[in-house]
C-alpha cells in the first residue's frame, strides 16, 4: 500500500501541458505543415505555369511568324476599320493543346511615323503596322503573355498603296526653283485629262509628294499663287510630241515627274528711234546765250541796230555762246526768223572752234558762208563732225537808213544725236527659248511667244514672265528693222524676280521726226496732236508730241504728206513735208491771245 502512494504522490507532483500550450503547439505544427504545403501548392503552379507560358509563347511566336509571312496588304483583322487595317486574320481564336485551352487575339493598327510628315505633308499617313498577340488560359492558375512586332512595307508604293481604295501605282511629284532648290509649299494639281477635274491636290512644305493613284494618265499642274509661274504635263492631243508628257501610273510602280517654278518677272519695253535729234535756240528774251555783240540792242525778244541821236547805226553784229553738242551723230540746220526792210540787210555766217581761235567754216565745206545767208534754213549736214565739234552762228546787221533796222527774232541750231526719240504704235515679237515640245512636222512649240505693240509713248510692259532667255525681233509684215537692243546681243537672260528694262532701237528707209515748238519763246509743245496723212497711199497717223515736243513717224514710204498740227492755247497750223530717207522738220505755233 505504502509504495502505492508513493507511485501517486509521485505522478502528482508531475506537471502537465496546459489549454494554451496545447493551442500554441498545435499553430505551430500548423504553420510548418501549412508551409510545406503552400511550398508544394507553388511548386505545382510554377510548373504548371512555365509549361503554360512555354506553349503560349510558341503559339505567339507561331502567329508572328505566320504574319510575317504574309503579303503586306493580307496583314489585317477581317473587316477591320481604321486604324485597324483589314486583312484575312481573325479577331480571336482558340487553340486547345495537353487538355488546355487557349486563346489567341489578334490586334493589329496602323502607326503613323511623324518622320515622314504627317496630315497633308504626307501622302499616307499609315507608314507601317503593328501587330500585337495575347495568348491567354484558363483554369486552375490562369495567365497571359503578350508579343508585339512592327511590320514595314518594302517600299513606299507598298506603303501607300495600304491607303489606297483600288490598286494602282505611285506619282512622285517634286517641284524645284530656277537654283535647283526644293520649292516649299507649292499647289500640285493632278487632273483627269479627259475632263480637266481635279482628282487630288497637295500643297507639301517640303516641294515633293507622293500621290497613290489607281493606273491611268494624269495632267499635272503646278503654281503658286500668282507671284510664281506656272509649270503643267501635256498630251497629245495638245502638242504633237510635248517635252513633259502627261504622266501614266502603272500598278505597283513609282512614277516621277519634277517641274520648275520660280517668281515672275517682266520687261519693262521702250521702241525707239536709233537716232535723235536736238537743238541750240535763242529767242533773245534776255543775253544769256550771247557772247559778243557790237553795235546792237536786244530787248522784248527782238535785235535791233543800236541807235545814236542820229538813228540807227550802220553796222553791228551778234555772236552766239559756243554751241557743242554731246553725243553728235551730224549737224542738221541752222535757221533763222528775221525782218529786213527797204535798205537794210541781215546776213549769217557759221564759225568753228580751231585750237583756242574761232574761223570762219570755208565755202568749201558751207559753200556761201563767206558772204552770209538771207535764207532759211541752212543745211549743215554735210559738215564732218570730226573737223566741226563745236559751232558758233553771227548775225551781220547793217542799213542804208538811219530810220531802218533789220531785226532778228530768233535762231537755232539742230543736229542729229545718238539719244533716241520714243516710236509709238510700234509692233515687235518676243519669244522665249523654253519649249513644251514639238508639232506634227517636229518644230519646236515654244512656251513663250507673243506679238505685241508699244502704246502712244513707245511704251509696253510685258508682265508674269517665266526666267528665261528671250529673242526681240520685228515681225515680217513690218517695215521696221530692228537696229539694236539695249541689253545686247539677244537673246536677253531674265532671271527670277526681276523686272528688266529693254530698249529696242528700230529703224527704217523712210520716216519722220516732227519738232513743235512755240514760236515766242522756241519751247517745245508737250502734247501737240499730230496728224499725218496722204489719201491717196490710204496713211492717216495721229501722234502726241512728247516733252521734248517730238513724234516719230515710222515706218513710211516715200511721198509727200500733209500736216495739220494742234495744241491746247495754240492756233491749228497746217503744212505738208515730203519723205525721202530720214527726215526732220520743226512747226512753230502761235500762242492764241
Amino acid at each position: 500500500m505504502k509504495n502505492q502512494k508513493s507511485r501517486f504522490a509521485k505522478i502528482k507532483n508531475q506537471k502537465s501541458f496546459t489549454l494554451v500550450e496545447v493551442l500554441v503547439g498545435t499553430s505551430l505544427i500548423l504553420i510548418v505543415f501549412l508551409g510545406i504545403f503552400g511550398a508544394y501548392q507553388l511548386g505545382l503552379k510554377i510548373v504548371s505555369q512555365s509549361k503554360n507560358k512555354i506553349v503560349a509563347t510558341s503559339i505567339a511566336n507561331g502567329e508572328i511568324e505566320k504574319i510575317r509571312n504574309l503579303s503586306y496588304e493580307k496583314i489585317g483583322i477581317i473587316n477591320g476599320t481604321l486604324p485597324t487595317p483589314s486583312g484575312i486574320l481573325e479577331a480571336e481564336s482558340t487553340s486547345t493543346i495537353n487538355n488546355v485551352e487557349y486563346k489567341i487575339e489578334r490586334k493589329i493598327k496602323y502607326i503613323v511615323d511623324e518622320a515622314d510628315g504627317t496630315g497633308a505633308q504626307d501622302s499616307c499617313n499609315w507608314d507601317y503596322k503593328r501587330v500585337e498577340i495575347k495568348v491567354s488560359w484558363s483554369g486552375r492558375f490562369p495567365d497571359e503573355i503578350k508579343l508585339a512586332t512592327d511590320i514595314s512595307p518594302k517600299d513606299k508604293v507598298q506603303e501607300i498603296q495600304s491607303c489606297q481604295a483600288q490598286p494602282g501605282g505611285i506619282l512622285t511629284i517634286s517641284v524645284f526653283d530656277a537654283y535647283g532648290n526644293f520649292v516649299s509649299s507649292p499647289l500640285i494639281e493632278v487632273k483627269d485629262p479627259s475632263t480637266n477635274e481635279t482628282v487630288v491636290s497637295a500643297t507639301p512644305s517640303t516641294g515633293k509628294y507622293d500621290f497613290p493613284l489607281a493606273t491611268s494618265t494624269y495632267k499635272v499642274i503646278v503654281s503658286k499663287g500668282s507671284e510664281y509661274t506656272v509649270d503643267r504635263t501635256y498630251g497629245t492631243d495638245e502638242i504633237a510630241i510635248p517635252e513633259t508628257p502627261n504622266p501614266i501610273v502603272l500598278k505597283d510602280e513609282i512614277t516621277k515627274v519634277s517641274f520648275q517654278i520660280d517668281k515672275v518677272s517682266s520687261f519693262s519695253i521702250e521702241t525707239l528711234s536709233s537716232w535723235g535729234q536736238d537743238y541750240f535756240s535763242d529767242s533773245f528774251l534776255n543775253e544769256s546765250k550771247i557772247s559778243t555783240s557790237s553795235n546792237v540792242s536786244i530787248s522784248n525778244g527782238e535785235v535791233n541796230l543800236a541807235t545814236t541821236s542820229e538813228g540807227y547805226l550802220p553796222f553791228g553784229y551778234l555772236i552766239s555762246i559756243v554751241i557743242s553738242p554731246s553725243d553728235l551723230i551730224k549737224w542738221d540746220k541752222f535757221s533763222f526768223s528775221d525782218s529786213e526792210p527797204e535798205n537794210t540787210d541781215l546776213k549769217y555766217q557759221i564759225y568753228f572752234a580751231s585750237g583756242t581761235d574761232w574761223i570762219l567754216i570755208p565755202d568749201s565745206d558751207l559753200p556761201g558762208n563767206s558772204t552770209g545767208f538771207d535764207s532759211s534754213p541752212v543745211v549743215l549736214s554735210n559738215l564732218a563732225t570730226s573737223t566741226y565739234l563745236n559751232l558758233k552762228p553771227k548775225a551781220n546787221f547793217s542799213t542804208n537808213s538811219t530810220s531802218s533796222t533789220p531785226t532778228l527774232f530768233d535762231w537755232q541750231v539742230s543736229w542729229i544725236n545718238s539719244n533716241p526719240t520714243p516710236i509709238p504704235n510700234a509692233q515687235f515679237s518676243v519669244r522665249g527659248e523654253k519649249i513644251i515640245g514639238k508639232d506634227i512636222s517636229e518644230n519646236p512649240v515654244y512656251k513663250y511667244s507673243t506679238t505685241t505693240i508699244s502704246d502712244s509713248s513707245g511704251k509696253k510692259d510685258l508682265l508674269n514672265l517665266e526666267w528665261d532667255n528671250y529673242t526681240f525681233s520685228i515681225p515680217a509684215s513690218s517695215n521696221l528693222d530692228l537696229a539694236n537692243t539695249d541689253p545686247s546681243p539677244q537673246p536677253i537672260s531674265l532671271s527670277p524676280n526681276t523686272n528688266l528694262p529693254v530698249k529696242l532701237y528700230l529703224d527704217s528707209q523712210d520716216s519722220l521726226l516732227i519738232t513743235i515748238q512755240n514760236s515766242e519763246t522756241l519751247e517745245p509743245v508737250l502734247s501737240a496732236i499730230v496728224r499725218l496723212f496722204n489719201n491717196s497711199l490710204g496713211y492717216d497717223a495721229t501722234q502726241y508730241t512728247n516733252e521734248k515736243g517730238q513724234t516719230y513717224f515710222i515706218p513710211l514710204i516715200s511721198a509727200t504728206y500733209n500736216l495739220e498740227v494742234s495744241a491746247l492755247g495754240y492756233s491749228t497750223t497746217t503744212d505738208s513735208v515730203s519723205v525721202s530717207g530720214d527726215v526732220t522738220k520743226t512747226i512753230k505755233l502761235n500762242q492764241v491771245e
